[in-house]
């Protein structure tokens, strides 16, 4: 499997109208920038506002889950965003001209014909899967609804629905590999019981509703008054209950249908997370609002665990460059050559150590009796690593020095002490240009971050004696 990143080959577009406002609206996928993610625009609205698909957006999960930003709003984006990931795309735009994508027949199954017909393309970012290493899990104690998330060679899931009802009982359904998704998920349309068609029907949140786009399952009498009323809001001469118990003029595509949407469903919320993420989840009772908590306690989790993600080697193996080679590159000198090891270099990262001891000389004043390294002397230490960055793109380093023109966003987490092993890792904010380097520094000690900070520098040409 390609781990680079992925859109779409060129623009498509597709009409409908919404479930719950009834408005027609026009939706249009197009291709986006690498490390772009999904993003909304409201195309309908002064200035084309931009509504990430992140779970920090989600502001409530009442038939559907809807987004805001700055006062705009997306509602039941889940249907598209799981069309999106069931095809592997990582970056991609979705205009609409209405607050929400057209319900179409109630699944992602023309969206998906709509991005295959354009076509999936790589770029050449590669793509920062998360790889679940322990479970992770969000439970709704009032609801009973749980989402488990565990290691797993690949992205699987599981959902398994229980109503308590005799029309509908208990189901399960599994997406054991993405590549099945068109297949075995997409076209599995949304549900509702006739209670909650009622509801909607009396409150009028349910315009764009007909019995093409959603499967309603009769878990109650059918009296002549709601006959009426179905009828008027559906626009047929006759309403029926099927022998399986659904509302006339559909029929199931698969008898765990409900289940399989349901998973459809798990996977547009999660999308929301930000990030593609391999593991198996598990989603017992799943709805909106226990889906959508679990993808802001992941979207956390992930965020945590890559600033506090050390890079891990084996110290035994000889350095990529010694004290020695560094010092062929580097101008500085003991007592201010603050890396003793280069572990890992390429044109767009850098990865550096320092063996932190009693004898520094700067423990004789920080401080007498409690010795602990100046978080300044640990920013001068990224910045010497990250000079080796910068020098490794002239064919002459010795002959440059390295000056820092910036820094920004500097953080210390912990203290720093005689005895600890600081692994450096510097990666590139932006290419390097006439010789200017922006990077993000991390320096980690004892498994955890311990400070970073945003860099700028500069090399400069020695000049001649």
């Amino acid at each position: 499997m390609s781990s680079k990143q992925k859109t779409i080959q060129k623009e498509i577009s597709l009409s409908g109208v919404g479930l719950h406002t009834g408005k027609e609206v026009k939706l249009t996928f197009k291709p986006a920038p690498e490390n772009n993610g999904f993003a909304f625009v409201r195309t309908d609205l002064e200035g084309n506002p931009i509504i990430e698909a992140k779970a920090d957006y989600v502001i409530d999960t009442q038939r559907g889950t809807n987004l805001e930003k700055n006062g705009v709003r997306i509602h039941t984006s889940e249907h598209v965003l799981a069309a999106v990931v069931g095809l592997g795309i990582d970056n991609i735009i979705i205009e609409i001209s209405a607050p929400e994508p057209p319900i179409m027949d109630g699944s992602s199954k023309y969206f998906i014909e709509a991005l295959e017909k354009v076509g999936i393309e790589e770029q050449e970012a590669e793509i920062e899967e998360y790889i679940v290493k322990e479970v992770i899990s969000y439970k709704d104690e009032i609801t009973g609804s749980e989402i488990i998330l565990m290691p797993s060679d690949e992205y699987e899931v599981t959902a398994m629905v229980d109503f308590g009802t005799k029309v509908l009982g208990t189901q399960n359904a599994t997406l054991k590999h993405i590549s099945d998704f068109k297949k075995e998920i997409s076209a599995a349309r949304t549900f509702s019981f006739l209670h909650e068609i009622e509801m909607l029907l009396d409150n009028d949140l349910i315009k764009g509703g007909d019995l093409n786009n959603a499967i309603v399952y009769v878990d109650k009498p059918l009296s002549q008054e709601t006959m009426e009323k179905l009828r008027v809001a559906f626009k047929k001469d006759d309403v029926k209950v099927k022998p399986n118990g659904i509302l006339d003029n559909l029929t199931l595509h698969w008898p765990n249908e409900a289940a399989r949407h349901k998973l459809l469903d798990v996977m547009g919320d999660l999308a929301l997370v930000g990030t593609r993420f391999r593991g198996k989840i598990i989603a017992n009772k799943p709805g909106h609002g226990v889906n959508t908590q679990f993808a802001k306690k992941l979207a956390k989790l992930i965020k945590i665990d890559r600033r506090n993600n050390v890079p891990e080697y084996d110290l035994n193996k000889p350095p990529l460059m010694d004290v020695n080679q560094i010092m062929d590159m580097l101008p500085h000198r003991p007592p201010f050559l603050l890396v003793d090891k280069i572990l890992e270099l390429s044109d767009k990262h850098v990865i550096g150590l320092k063996n932190v001891t009693m004898n520094e000389p700067f423990f004789v004043g920080h401080f007498p009796g409690a010795p602990v390294m100046p978080g300044v002397l640990q920013i001068e230490a990224m910045a010497q690593t990250g000079g080796i960055l910068v020098l490794s793109t002239v064919p002459d380093p010795e002959n440059y020095l390295t000056y820092l023109l910036k820094i920004d966003n500097v953080r210390y987490k912990h203290q720093v002490v005689p005895g600890d092993t600081l692994i450096f890792k510097l990666d590139l904010i932006s290419p390097i240009r006439r010789g200017i380097c922006q990077m993000q520094a991390h320096t980690y000690a004892n498994g955890r971050l311990v400070s970073e900070a945003e860099m700028m520098a500069q090399i400069v040409k020695r000049k001649e004696e």
